[in-house]
């Protein structure tokens, strides 16, 4: 017999009663029947039931077992006693009768428990780092993690993808956040980079004729960690293809990232291709968010013209400047004083005044009064038959906002957002560009607390159209607002001859559920046209030779129209595992300060280092 197993502890079966087997694992909970003992040995693959009786040899030894000793038994595999079979266990129809135990190694007072689910502080959870991924459920989520990888590789390669190794010690990139730097002890005074992703190695290798690239391609930024992304370090699906359209990279995509929510989704429903194509200025508009969560019905709208001259001064004053603009966001079922209450409290705590808002209820009426019964019809015209209100009832508008511009313009906001009895509306007001943000929370606030959220399925779209360039108010110039590399819609004409504000890039995201789970574009392979770009932004072609001479010269000779994107592998693992924090889907996290509490990184140099790399310090007082 094998030294430690003759099978796992997720092995054994009804048809192997009878077998003298031999197990080797985790002693995952010990309980004491009786003066019998059982033990709940663990591993990898699952769990047996091991039985001790003060009959057998090997009682003794059982007594002294702890939580988490590692052990060998050996022993008799029998059925286990009618009424105790557990058929949410696999090895739930046996159990093991042991007749020799042999600690492999015993464990110390444990800092966390490993059986159960009860919650730890992170610290602890971090440090001991190695305990946390034996509990069950972070196990499975790191499982999970595996196979899913495993899928996507799998459907690249189905599709004739490559896969290709790209190098990590390389050059400063503006990507859009800060990188790490690492000195040159053979260059004295430089600095390679760690790659925040394989931007322009991917595009290299259209360059050389690769045609179609994909990496599962580690990235790493300098940025402050939050929960769905985590600080350092990270990995992504990373492809490019040659002579394609963005058409084309949506129809590569598409079968990849669709089936693997499909095959480790859990039967959740994913939305089937092709996926929708929202413009970002229509994302934004509609919905607060350039990642959009579609599983909330909730659109928002501009009501603007019936607030324009009214009586609520607040806002007929805000729209006398023609960039401003109110807009609305329903709230079906919402129109409680309660829930607009909670509402208004709730914008407050995020740092705003308020949250206006208007209820809508329905009033009895007297039928002979001919004025009211034209208002219900009025208010049903339209409708579906379902939605009428029955003609001795009338929709009115209640609270402040609706006592000041009057019924009339209160029943036209009501039909614009196609509202009824027992609804609610929100008003924000201003500057679009400065409350958009605050306006998506406030729909998805809205729709997650009115339970308008079906949560149990995969809502995806494309997000397309992308500006270009964006305005910097800190710099007070022009920058990019996405990928540097992206190709402008209108290519070099747009360039030369557009206001760069208005022009829009073929860039695309994945939006899912509320996150972007994939970022990308089709690429500016012309050179004069890059060299464009990199000015509008301030860059002369000086810096674009210099940051960027590789991929500059390989334009010279020659370069295929291509396109890709990269998927956040850990997002998407985090969606599958219903997870709400990257860090219980990655093996060895660090903490919200960027520090690895469990190999204490970073640390400090020797002198002996710093020498070496020809560097001295300059600390902060």
């Amino acid at each position: 017999m094998h030294r430690y197993r003759s099978h796992t502890c997720g092995a054994l079966r009804a048809g192997d009663v009878g077998q003298t087997v031999r197990l080797s694992g985790w002693c995952h909970r010990i309980r004491d029947h009786g003066g019998v003992l059982f033990i709940d040995l663990r591993d990898h693959y699952g769990m047996t039931q091991c039985v001790v009786d003060p009959d057998s040899p090997a009682f003794r030894d059982a007594e002294k077992l702890r939580s988490e000793w590692v052990v060998r038994c050996d022993g008799r595999v029998r059925t286990r006693p009618e009424g105790t079979q557990n058929a949410d266990l696999p090895t739930g129809a046996i159990e093991v009768f042991v007749t020799e135990i042999e600690v492999l190694g015993a464990a110390a007072e444990l800092p966390l428990q490993v059986f159960g689910d009860q919650p730890f502080p992170e610290e602890t959870r971090l440090r001991y780092r190695f305990l946390d991924l034996r509990r069950e459920k972070l196990h499975q989520n790191i499982m999970t993690r595996v196979a899913v990888i495993d899928s996507l590789r799998r459907r690249m390669k189905d599709q004739g993808f490559n896969e290709f190794q790209t190098p990590i010690l390389t050059a400063s990139s503006p990507e859009g956040a800060r990188d790490f730097l690492v000195p040159s002890r053979l260059h004295p005074g430089k600095f390679y980079a760690l790659p925040q992703a394989p931007q322009q190695y991917k595009q290299l290798l259209m360059m050389a004729g690769f045609d179609r690239y994909f990496q599962i391609a580690p990235c790493f930024r300098d940025e402050d960690p939050r929960a769905d992304r985590l600080p350092g370090e990270f990995y992504q699906l990373d492809l490019e293809m040659s002579f394609v359209t963005q058409e084309d990279v949506f129809a590569a995509v598409e079968p990849v990232i669709g089936g693997t929510l499909n095959e480790f989704g859990k039967g959740k429903p994913v939305t089937p291709s092709p996926w929708p194509r929202i413009p970002y200025a229509e994302a934004m508009r509609k919905y607060g968010s350039d990642k959009p969560d579609l599983r909330n019905p909730l659109v928002m709208q501009d009501v603007s013209e019936h607030f324009r001259g009214s009586g609520f001064k607040v806002f007929a004053r805000l729209l006398e400047d023609p960039k401003n603009q109110v807009w609305a966001i329903p709230g079906p079922t919402g129109g409680s004083r309660a829930f607009c209450d909670r509402m208004n409290s709730w914008a407050q705590g995020e740092g705003q005044p308020g949250l206006g808002y208007i209820m809508w209820r329905a009033e009895d009426i007297d039928v002979s009064d001919a004025e009211k019964v034209s208002l219900v019809r009025a208010q049903n015209e339209g409708s579906e038959t379902y939605n009428r209100i029955p003609a001795n009832r009338l929709i009115v508008g209640a609270g402040p906002i609706s006592n000041n511009i009057g019924a009339e313009r209160t029943e036209a906001i009501r039909k614009q957002l196609g509202l009824k009895d027992g609804d609610a509306a929100f008003f924000v007001a201003g500057d679009p560009e400065k409350f958009v943000k605050f306006a998506g929370a406030a729909r998805n606030k809205v729709g997650f607390d009115l339970k308008l959220v079906d949560e149990e399925r995969f809502e995806l779209a494309w997000i397309v159209d992308f500006p270009m360039f964006e305005w910097n108010e800190d710099d007070k110039k022009v920058d990019f607002s996405h990928n540097p590399f992206s190709m402008p819609q209108g290519g070099l004409d747009a360039l030369q001859g557009q206001d760069p504000l208005t022009i829009k890039a073929f860039q695309y995201d994945i939006a899912c559920n509320g996150y972007e789970i994939a970022s990308g574009g089709i690429r500016n392979h012309r050179p004069e046209a890059m060299v464009k770009a990199f000015e509008i932004a301030g860059y002369g072609e000086e810096t674009v030779v210099e940051r960027f001479g590789g991929m500059y010269r390989a334009f010279q000779y020659g370069a295929p129209p291509h396109g890709g994107m990269a998927a956040g592998v850990d997002r998407i693992v985090m969606l599958l595992c219903g997870a709400q924090n990257l860090r219980e889907v990655a093996l060895f996290p660090m903490n919200q300060q960027a520090l690895d509490l469990l190999m204490a990184a970073p640390s400090d140099a020797t002198p002996k280092q710093l020498r070496e790399l020809h560097l001295r310090l300059n600390l902060p007082e």
